[in-house]
C-alpha cells in the first residue's frame, strides 16, 4: 500500500512540475511602411500583458503558462490584428503577422463613405490607374497646397498661381487646368466644386492642409464617379474620429510672416464618438506692392464630426454621421501680373492700380450620412448633403482712357507696355486726367444640395467573388452673379473712389442646375482575374435667367431666358490580371463625359479613352505604370477671368482632339534593396509623365488660351514632361526629405510654333527639403524649405501678366499629441 501511494505522490509531483512549465511567444509584425518600433504594440489581453516592437518588427513574451491567449496587435493608421493561441507543452517563436494600412479610424460601416479606393491595398487588384497619399505621406511636409501634395501623382497637369495653392488649377491626363473645371472634386465622397454642374469653376476648394489623405483616380478606375469623367476624380479624406481620446495640435510659423496652427481633439464613448477640428493659416505675402501694402492672405476653416454606431452586438450593424463645416478666407490677391521687363528686373513686384484688389468668401457645408450592413454582404450608405459658398473678388479689370474706351488688364499687359499711358496709370507713376481705373465686384453666391445611396452587394459563388454596386444621387446646385463695377482715379500712386456702381449693373444673372446620375458596377474575380464592367447615367438640366444690366432690382423689365439639357450613358470596363501576388496587368476602356454650358450651340464634351498599365507591389519596391489615349469628340473650353477671358463663363466647343501619354511611378526602399539590416530607411520615390495633346480639327475661337486653332495645334498650358522625386532619410528619432519637382516649357496658347518664337512658359526645376526631429512618442520639431534655391520662375502668362512662383519659403514647427 505505501508503494502505491509514493508511486501516486511522484506522479502528482511531475504533473505539477509539467503543468508549470512556462513558454514563449515571440515573432515579427510586418508593414509596407517599416519604422513601427516602439510605436505598435503587442498585447496578451487576458494576461494585461503589453510590449512594444522592437527593431524589424520583432517582439517577445517570456514565462507564459499553458492555455488559451487573445493577443491584440495595433499600431495607429493600421487595422488592429487580433489571434487566439493555444499554449500545450510548447511555444511560439516563429509567429509573423501584416499590418494592413487603415484608411481611416472611422468605424467599418462608414469606410467606404469616405474612401473610394480603399487605401494602397485597395488599388492593387482596382482595373485602372489609381493612387492613395496616405497620412503618413502627407505629414513628411505637411503642404497646405494642394499642388504640392499631387506634384508627385504622375498624370496630375498643374497650373500655379498665388504661390499658396488658394484657388487651385488642376488638370488630369491633359483634361484642362482652368480653376479645376474639368474634374471631379469631392471630399469623403460628396461633391465639393461650389456648382459642379452649372459652374465648375472651383473658386473654393477644400483646405487641404486639413485632410488625413487623398485619392487620386483616372481612367476606368473612375467611371463610378461624376459628372466629370474623362480626366478623373479628385477624393480629399478628411480626419476621422479617432477610436480613443486624441488631441492633436500643430503650429508653424516663418517667412513672410507665414502662420499655421492645426488643432484636433476627438474620441469615443461606447457607440458615440466625436471630432472637432481647426485650421488656421496665413500671411502677409511674398509680392511687393507699389508704395507698400499686405499682399497675403488669412483662412480658417472649421470642422465637427458626431457619429452614432449601433452596439457591437447588435443584429445589424448601422450608424449616422453628421458633419458640419465652416471656412473663412480674406486674401489680398489679384489678377493682375508683370510685363516681361518687369518680370525681370522684379518678378515680386504688384502694380500699385491692385492696391484695393481683395477676395472674401465664406463656405458652409453640412451632411448627414447613415450606413446601414443588413446582412455581411450588403452594405448601404445614404448621405444628405448642402454646400453654400459666397465671394466677393473686388479686382482691376481695366484702365479707361480719356475718351471712356475701356482696356482691358489682360490686353494691357500681353505686350511691352512701359510706354502706354495706362500703363503708367497702371504702376502710379502717372496720375490720372479723366482716366479711371474700373474694378469691378465680382459678387457670386453659390449652392449644392442633394441626396446620394450607394449600395453594394459582396457574395461568392464556388471560385467566383462577386460585388455588385447600384448608386443614384440627385442633385441640384445654382449660382447667382450679382455684380457690380466701382471707379477710381490714381494720384502719386494712391487709389481715390471717384463712382461707386450700384450692384447688379455689371453682371446680373442666376444659372441652375438639377442633375439625377446612377451607375451601376459590377465586379467579378476568379482566381487571378479580375473583371469590372459598368456603366453610369448623367440627366442633366441647365438655366439661366439674365435680367440684364439695367434691372439691377430684377423686376423682369428685359429678362433673357437660356436652357440646355443632356442625358447620357457612360459605359467602361477594366480588366486585371494579376501574374503572382505582387505583380499586375490592367486595361480599360470608358467614355469620357463634361456638362455642356448654355452658350448656344453648346454641346457635351464626350470622348473615348484607353489605358494600358501595371502594377507591381513587392518588398522594396513599388511601381505603376500607364499608357493612356483619350480622342474626343468634342472638346469643351471655359472662357474664365481667371484664363484671361471676360469672365461670361461661356463653354466653347473645339471639336475632335486628342491626348496621349505615359505615367511612370515607382518608390524604392534602398536599404532592403541591398539586404542592409539598419534601423534607418532610405526610401526614394520618383514619378514621370509624358502628354501630348493636340486639336484634330481647325476653328476660330474667342476663348484666350485657344484664339484661332488649326489642325495639328498642341494645347496650351500642358508640360510634356513633368519630373518629380523625393529622396527621405528615416529613423525613429528624425526624419529628413527633399523633394525635386520637373516642368517642361508650355506654351500660352494654342498653337504648333517652336516655343522660343512665341511667349511661353519656361521650364523649371524645384527643390524643397524638410527635417523633422522627434522628441519623443508626444512632441516633434520639423523645418520645412520651399524653393530652397529660391529660383524666380514663371508659372503663368496669365489671367493678365506674368506669375511669379513661391520664392524661398521656411518655416518652423512643433507638433504636440495626446
Amino acid at each position: 500500500m505505501k508503494f502505491i501511494v509514493s508511486i501516486a505522490c511522484i506522479l502528482l509531483l511531475f504533473t505539477s512540475i509539467a503543468q508549470s512549465k512556462r513558454y514563449q511567444i515571440s515573432g515579427k509584425v510586418i508593414t509596407s511602411e517599416e519604422g513601427i518600433e516602439n510605436t505598435a504594440k503587442v498585447t496578451i489581453v487576458n494576461l494585461n500583458r503589453s510590449v512594444r516592437v522592437g527593431p524589424n518588427g520583432n517582439f517577445h513574451f517570456e514565462n507564459i503558462e499553458n492555455g488559451r491567449y487573445y493577443l491584440n496587435i495595433y499600431c495607429p493608421g493600421y487595422k488592429l490584428i487580433k489571434d487566439t493561441l493555444e499554449l500545450n507543452n510548447r511555444s511560439f517563436n516563429s509567429l509573423c503577422y501584416t499590418f494592413e494600412e487603415q484608411i481611416n479610424q472611422l468605424p467599418e460601416t462608414i469606410i467606404e463613405h469616405a474612401s473610394l479606393t480603399g487605401g494602397e491595398l485597395g488599388i492593387r487588384k482596382m482595373p485602372g490607374s489609381a493612387y492613395y497619399i496616405s497620412p503618413l505621406e502627407i505629414q513628411k511636409f505637411n503642404y497646405s497646397d494642394i499642388h504640392c501634395v499631387l506634384k508627385t501623382i504622375p498624370g496630375v497637369n498643374i497650373q500655379e498661381e498665388d504661390g499658396y495653392g488658394l484657388r487651385p488649377n488642376i488638370g488630369l491626363r491633359g483634361s484642362g487646368v482652368s480653376r479645376s473645371s474639368k474634374i471631379t472634386i469631392m471630399e469623403d465622397g460628396i461633391l465639393m466644386a461650389p456648382a459642379p454642374y452649372c459652374a465648375p469653376a472651383a473658386y473654393y476648394f477644400p483646405t487641404t492642409g486639413r485632410m488625413y489623405a487623398v485619392e487620386i483616380l483616372k481612367g476606368s478606375s473612375q467611371i463610378k464617379y461624376g459628372p466629370f469623367t474623362t480626366g478623373g476624380a479628385l477624393n480629399l479624406i478628411s480626419t476621422p474620429i479617432p477610436h480613443e481620446l486624441t488631441a492633436k495640435l500643430n503650429i508653424m510659423g516663418g517667412s513672410f510672416w507665414g502662420r499655421n496652427i492645426h488643432g484636433t481633439i476627438g474620441n469615443t464613448h461606447g457607440n458615440m464618438g466625436y471630432m472637432v477640428e481647426t485650421y488656421s493659416y496665413g500671411s502677409n505675402g511674398f509680392k511687393i506692392l507699389d508704395n507698400g501694402g499686405n499682399t497675403g492672405f488669412n483662412k480658417n476653416d472649421f470642422l465637427t464630426k458626431f457619429i452614432i454606431s449601433s452596439d457591437k452586438s447588435a443584429k445589424i450593424a448601422q450608424s449616422l454621421l453628421f458633419k458640419a463645416g465652416y471656412c473663412q478666407e480674406t486674401s489680398n490677391e489679384t489678377y493682375v501680373g508683370l510685363t516681361q521687363t518687369d518680370f525681370q528686373e522684379s518678378p515680386y513686384r504688384r502694380y500699385a492700380a491692385s492696391q484695393n484688389d481683395v477676395m472674401n468668401s465664406s463656405q458652409h457645408q453640412l451632411s448627414l450620412s447613415h450606413t446601414i450592413k443588413p446582412v455581411n454582404w450588403v452594405n448601404i450608405t445614404t448621405s444628405i448633403y448642402r454646400n453654400d459658398f459666397n465671394r466677393n473678388w473686388y479686382k482691376l479689370s481695366a484702365i479707361g482712357d480719356s475718351s471712356g474706351n475701356k482696356i482691358g488688364i489682360s490686353s494691357l499687359l500681353s505686350n511691352d507696355a512701359q510706354f502706354n499711358r495706362q500703363y503708367q496709370i497702371l504702376t502710379g507713376e502717372s496720375s490720372g486726367e479723366g482716366e479711371s481705373l474700373f474694378v469691378k465686384g465680382n459678387n457670386r453666391s453659390y449652392f449644392s444640395q442633394g441626396i446620394q445611396s450607394i449600395m453594394d452587394f459582396d457574395f461568392t459563388t464556388g471560385n467566383l467573388k462577386h460585388n455588385v454596386q447600384f448608386g443614384v444621387r440627385y442633385h441640384e446646385d445654382a449660382m447667382d452673379r450679382y455684380q457690380n463695377e466701382d471707379r477710381y482715379s490714381m494720384n502719386d500712386g494712391t487709389m481715390f473712389q471717384t463712382y461707386q456702381g450700384e450692384l447688379g449693373t455689371e453682371s446680373n444673372r442666376i444659372r441652375t442646375a438639377n442633375a439625377l446620375a446612377s451607375h451601376i458596377q459590377y465586379a467579378l474575380s476568379f482566381k487571378k482575374l479580375d473583371v469590372t464592367t459598368g456603366i453610369r447615367y448623367e440627366n442633366i438640366e441647365l438655366n439661366e435667367i439674365d435680367y440684364g444690366k439695367t434691372d439691377p432690382l430684377r423686376e423682369g423689365i428685359n429678362v433673357q431666358y437660356k436652357t440646355n439639357a443632356v442625358s447620357v450613358f457612360l459605359p467602361g470596363i477594366g480588366i486585371n490580371y494579376s501574374w503572382d501576388e505582387k505583380f499586375s496587368t490592367y486595361v480599360g476602356l470608358h467614355k469620357g463625359f463634361a456638362p455642356p454650358g448654355l452658350t448656344e450651340g453648346s454641346v457635351p464634351e464626350e470622348s473615348m479613352n484607353y489605358e494600358l498599365g501595371t502594377k507591381f507591389f513587392g518588398s522594396f519596391l513599388n511601381f505603376q505604370t500607364a499608357l493612356f489615349i483619350n480622342t474626343y469628340k468634342n472638346l469643351l473650353g471655359n472662357d474664365l477671368a481667371a484664363t484671361g477671358g471676360n469672365g461670361a463663363g461661356n463653354m466653347y466647343n473645339g471639336g475632335k482632339a486628342q491626348t496621349m501619354g505615359a505615367e511612370i511611378f515607382a518608390t524604392i526602399n534602398t536599404i532592403k534593396l541591398f539586404g542592409i539590416k539598419s534601423r534607418i530607411r532610405i526610401p526614394i520615390t520618383v514619378s514621370y509623365t509624358f502628354t501630348d495633346a493636340q486639336f484634330l480639327s481647325s476653328f476660330e475661337s474667342s476663348f484666350d488660351s485657344w484664339g484661332n486653332v488649326n489642325y495639328g495645334d498642341e494645347f496650351p498650358y500642358l508640360a510634356k514632361h513633368q519630373f518629380s522625386s523625393r529622396l527621405s532619410l528615416e529613423h525613429t528619432k528624425f526624419e529628413i526629405n527633399i523633394n525635386a519637382k520637373y516642368n517642361s516649357a508650355m506654351r500660352a496658347q494654342a498653337g504648333s510654333e517652336n516655343l522660343s518664337q512665341i511667349e511661353h512658359i519656361p521650364s523649371y526645376l524645384v527643390f524643397d527639403g524638410g527635417v523633422k526631429y522627434y522628441l519623443n512618442k508626444q512632441i516633434s520639431f520639423n523645418i520645412i524649405v520651399q524653393n530652397i534655391t529660391n529660383q524666380a520662375y514663371i508659372v503663368a502668362l496669365r489671367p493678365a501678366g506674368l506669375r511669379p512662383g513661391l520664392p524661398r519659403m521656411i518655416q518652423f514647427g512643433i507638433s504636440a499629441k495626446l
